[in-house]
C-alpha cells in the first residue's frame, strides 16, 4: 500500500527512496553518498548515510525520533565498532531496534547502507 508519491527527489534508480504506507514510512537503504560520490572511509560514509536518512525522513514529514527499526549493512564487520560510535550519536534513547549484517558487496562498493522504518501514528 502506497499512500502517495515520495516527497524526496527520485534517484534515477528503479526504486522509491521513501514510501508511506498508512502510519508507516519506509525509507530505502541510504548510502554515504553526497553529490553523486561516496564519502571516503567508513566513518564518513556512516555519517553521510545517516544524514541522507534524516533528509529522507524530513522530506516526508518525519524525524529521527520516529524511527523504530533500522537495518544496517556493512561491507566488513571489522568496521562495526567504528560504525557504532557514529550511529550512537545519531539517535537519542531509546534508540531504534536494529539488525546489522556483513554483506558481500554494496552498491557502488559502499562500506555502509542503512534502511529504516518510522512510525508516524499517534
Amino acid at each position: 500500500m502506497n499512500d502517495g508519491p515520495p516527497k524526496a527527489p527520485p534517484t534515477g534508480l528503479p526504486y522509491t527512496p521513501a514510501v508511506r504506507a498508512g502510519d508507516w514510512l519506509v525509507v530505502s537503504g541510504q548510502l554515504g553518498m553526497i553529490d553523486g560520490a561516496l564519502a571516503v572511509g567508513v566513518a564518513a560514509q556512516a555519517q553521510q548515510a545517516l544524514s541522507n536518512l534524516r533528509s529522507q525522513l524530513e522530506a516526508n514529514g518525519a524525524t529521527m525520533a520516529q524511527v523504530v527499526k533500522t537495518t544496517v549493512f556493512l561491507a566488513d564487520l571489522d568496521d562495526f565498532v567504528e560504525f557504532n560510535a557514529i550511529y550512537a550519536d545519531a539517535f537519542e534513547e531509546p534508540r531504534p531496534a536494529r539488525s546489522a549484517f556483513e554483506v558481500a558487496r554494496l552498491p557502488f562498493d559502499a562500506r555502509v547502507e542503512i534502511e529504516a522504518w518510522a512510525w508516524l501514528g499517534a
